[in-house]
């Protein structure tokens, strides 16, 4: 399953996920993994929560990538439970008219290894208008 936070860039969507994480961590049976832009507010996820900064991977520009880069974390791991995305509009480059296949990839991707993905988008609502968000979980 894929579940979606859309919302502005400060409208607390960070602090929500983080929320969301550290809730699901204490009932999770596989591993959690947290993708963020940067290394800020890490230390507010717990401990054993997996966190990736994606300013380590600045040759991740486009959504094919970024994929690709999940794919590896998940090859990684077989028993990841959730993967928590934190702001995909820009730590890799993509933009609103990217997110449909992006994350009708992320679908496949989850009912294919079981792992569900919580995505924020920094998006205003109607920049996201033509976007079918239709079998996703909008989680505001």
């Amino acid at each position: 399953m894929v579940s979606l936070l859309i919302g502005r860039k400060g409208t607390g969507k960070t602090k929500r996920m983080i929320d969301f994480a550290n809730e699901s961590m204490e009932t999770a049976k596989g591993s959690i993994v947290f993708i963020k832009k940067s290394h800020r507010a890490m230390y507010d996820l717990k401990y054993r929560i997996r966190v990736v900064c994606m300013e380590e991977y600045e040759g991740i520009s486009n959504s094919d990538e970024y994929i690709g880069f999940i794919y590896g974390i998940i090859s990684s791991d077989h028993d990841i439970e959730k993967i928590y995305i934190d702001s995909i509009v820009n730590p890799a480059n993509i933009q609103t008219f990217d997110l449909p296949e992006f994350l009708k990839r992320l679908n496949q991707i989850s009912e294919t290894f079981g792992a569900d993905f919580i995505v924020s988008i920094s998006a205003e609502k109607e920049e996201m208008a033509g976007i079918d968000v239709t079998g996703f979980e909008i989680l505001n």
